[in-house]
């Protein structure tokens, strides 16, 4: 399964740059992909480290996302915006047709939704723009 950035299912950066796209909309597309790759790097770094240090799992991950009220206020945060976005993201994507939007609510479970979510809206910038061009 890959993430379609282009009409083949690919990322494929010859199509990506040939896309009938403004130069103000891949500049953002682009970032979000730079924020996701960014995510995915920092959140897994430490990721790794806890899990070289800790043999508890995902339940000591989740005491320590409440070890004190400092990091609770986080974790709930980033809880309570993980539900709002992934309302957002499945509304976007019945309205643009994005597929497998089931995928990107797994996966920020799973990888981390600092990361799904910017690959998200590149996914659907890239819908926009297409359905903009369509018009």
């Amino acid at each position: 399964m890959t993430i379609t950035f282009t009409r083949n299912g690919h990322f494929n950066i010859k199509e990506f740059v040939m896309l009938p796209i403004n130069k103000k909309d891949k500049t953002l597309i682009c970032i979000y992909i730079f924020i996701a790759a960014a995510a995915l790097f920092f959140t897994w770094y430490q990721n790794i480290l806890f899990m070289k240090t800790n043999v508890g799992g995902a339940a000591d991950f989740i005491k320590g996302m409440y070890a004190n009220h400092a990091a609770a206020s986080i974790a709930n945060d980033i809880l309570f915006l993980g539900v709002a976005i992934n309302i957002f993201m499945i509304i976007e994507a019945k309205r643009l047709g994005i597929k497998y939007v089931w995928l990107y609510i797994l996966l920020s479970f799973i990888v981390a939704i600092s990361v799904t979510v910017p690959v998200f809206f590149a996914i659907r910038q890239i819908n926009i723009c297409r359905s903009n061009i369509k018009k």
